[in-house]
């Protein structure tokens, strides 16, 4: 065993189960060089979990018996375009769909119901023509730890919801769940630092769609990447 976890409430995505891309987070961590992460079961918010396994190769999250994820090393073998000035990101985030259409509002990821300094309020707006998505992010004191720096974990979470959004420029935003997630990420961006979230479509095959995420800080330019699937539901589930 390697920890006992506990989702917090504040990190939910849809209202009873955490954020994809945090509760991956939570797992990728321990994996510098990037890793993949496959999400089971909706994780559950406010009970015990446990992360079992060995760092270096497959670890596995579980409630009782119950594999709710797993991780194994893995990089998202992607080559990120570079982002928009921070203002142009910030003229992009006004045309972001979530704000007239948004499945779970109060996502702590990308959630308009939430509050400055609880919700990350990463908000992906087109791009001008490049077929993409854009958000500005400024880190709160909240996310960082006893170096000031903010936790893997988040800067997993930051890569999540922009995908989800790039794959519905030009549609009405379809319920979708984040099913796998490999990223890559170097802590190093401090809280208060502006920073920048670009998201684009990858493809897709039935129910799956593809997306690719990147992440940038002003001072130290790309310092994480991720490729996500996701798959489509059938909205009468919810």
């Amino acid at each position: 065993m390697i920890e006992d976890l506990v989702i917090d409430g504040r990190f939910r995505g849809p209202p009873e189960s955490g954020n994809g891309g945090y509760v991956c987070g939570l797992l990728g961590r321990h994996y510098p060089d990037g890793a993949t992460v496959t999400l089971r079961k909706p994780p559950p918010l406010g009970v015990e979990l446990t992360l079992a396994g060995h760092g270096a190769g497959r670890l596995r999250l579980q409630q009782d018996a119950e594999l709710i994820a797993e991780a194994e090393p893995g990089s998202p073998d992607l080559e990120p375009p570079g982002p928009p000035e921070f203002s142009a990101a910030v003229e992009a985030a006004k045309g972001y769909v979530g704000f007239i259409d948004h499945h779970f509002s109060e996502c702590f990821v990308c959630g308009t119901d939430r509050s400055q300094g609880d919700g990350l309020r990463i908000y992906a707006g087109p791009w001008e023509d490049e077929g993409m998505v854009a958000a500005p992010w400024i880190p709160d004191q909240t996310l960082v730890d006893d170096q000031g720096l903010v936790r893997p974990e988040f800067l997993w979470a930051a890569l999540d919801c922009p995908g989800y959004f790039a794959l519905h420029i030009d549609r009405r935003p379809q319920l979708m769940l984040l099913g796998r997630f490999t990223a890559r990420v170097e802590p190093g961006i401090f809280s208060d630092e502006r920073c920048v979230v670009v998201g684009w479509p990858l493809g897709e095959d039935g129910r799956k769609r593809y997306a690719g995420t990147a992440l940038y800080s002003e001072s130290r330019g790309l310092v994480g990447s991720a490729r996500a699937t996701w798959i489509a539901l059938d909205r009468s589930l919810w």
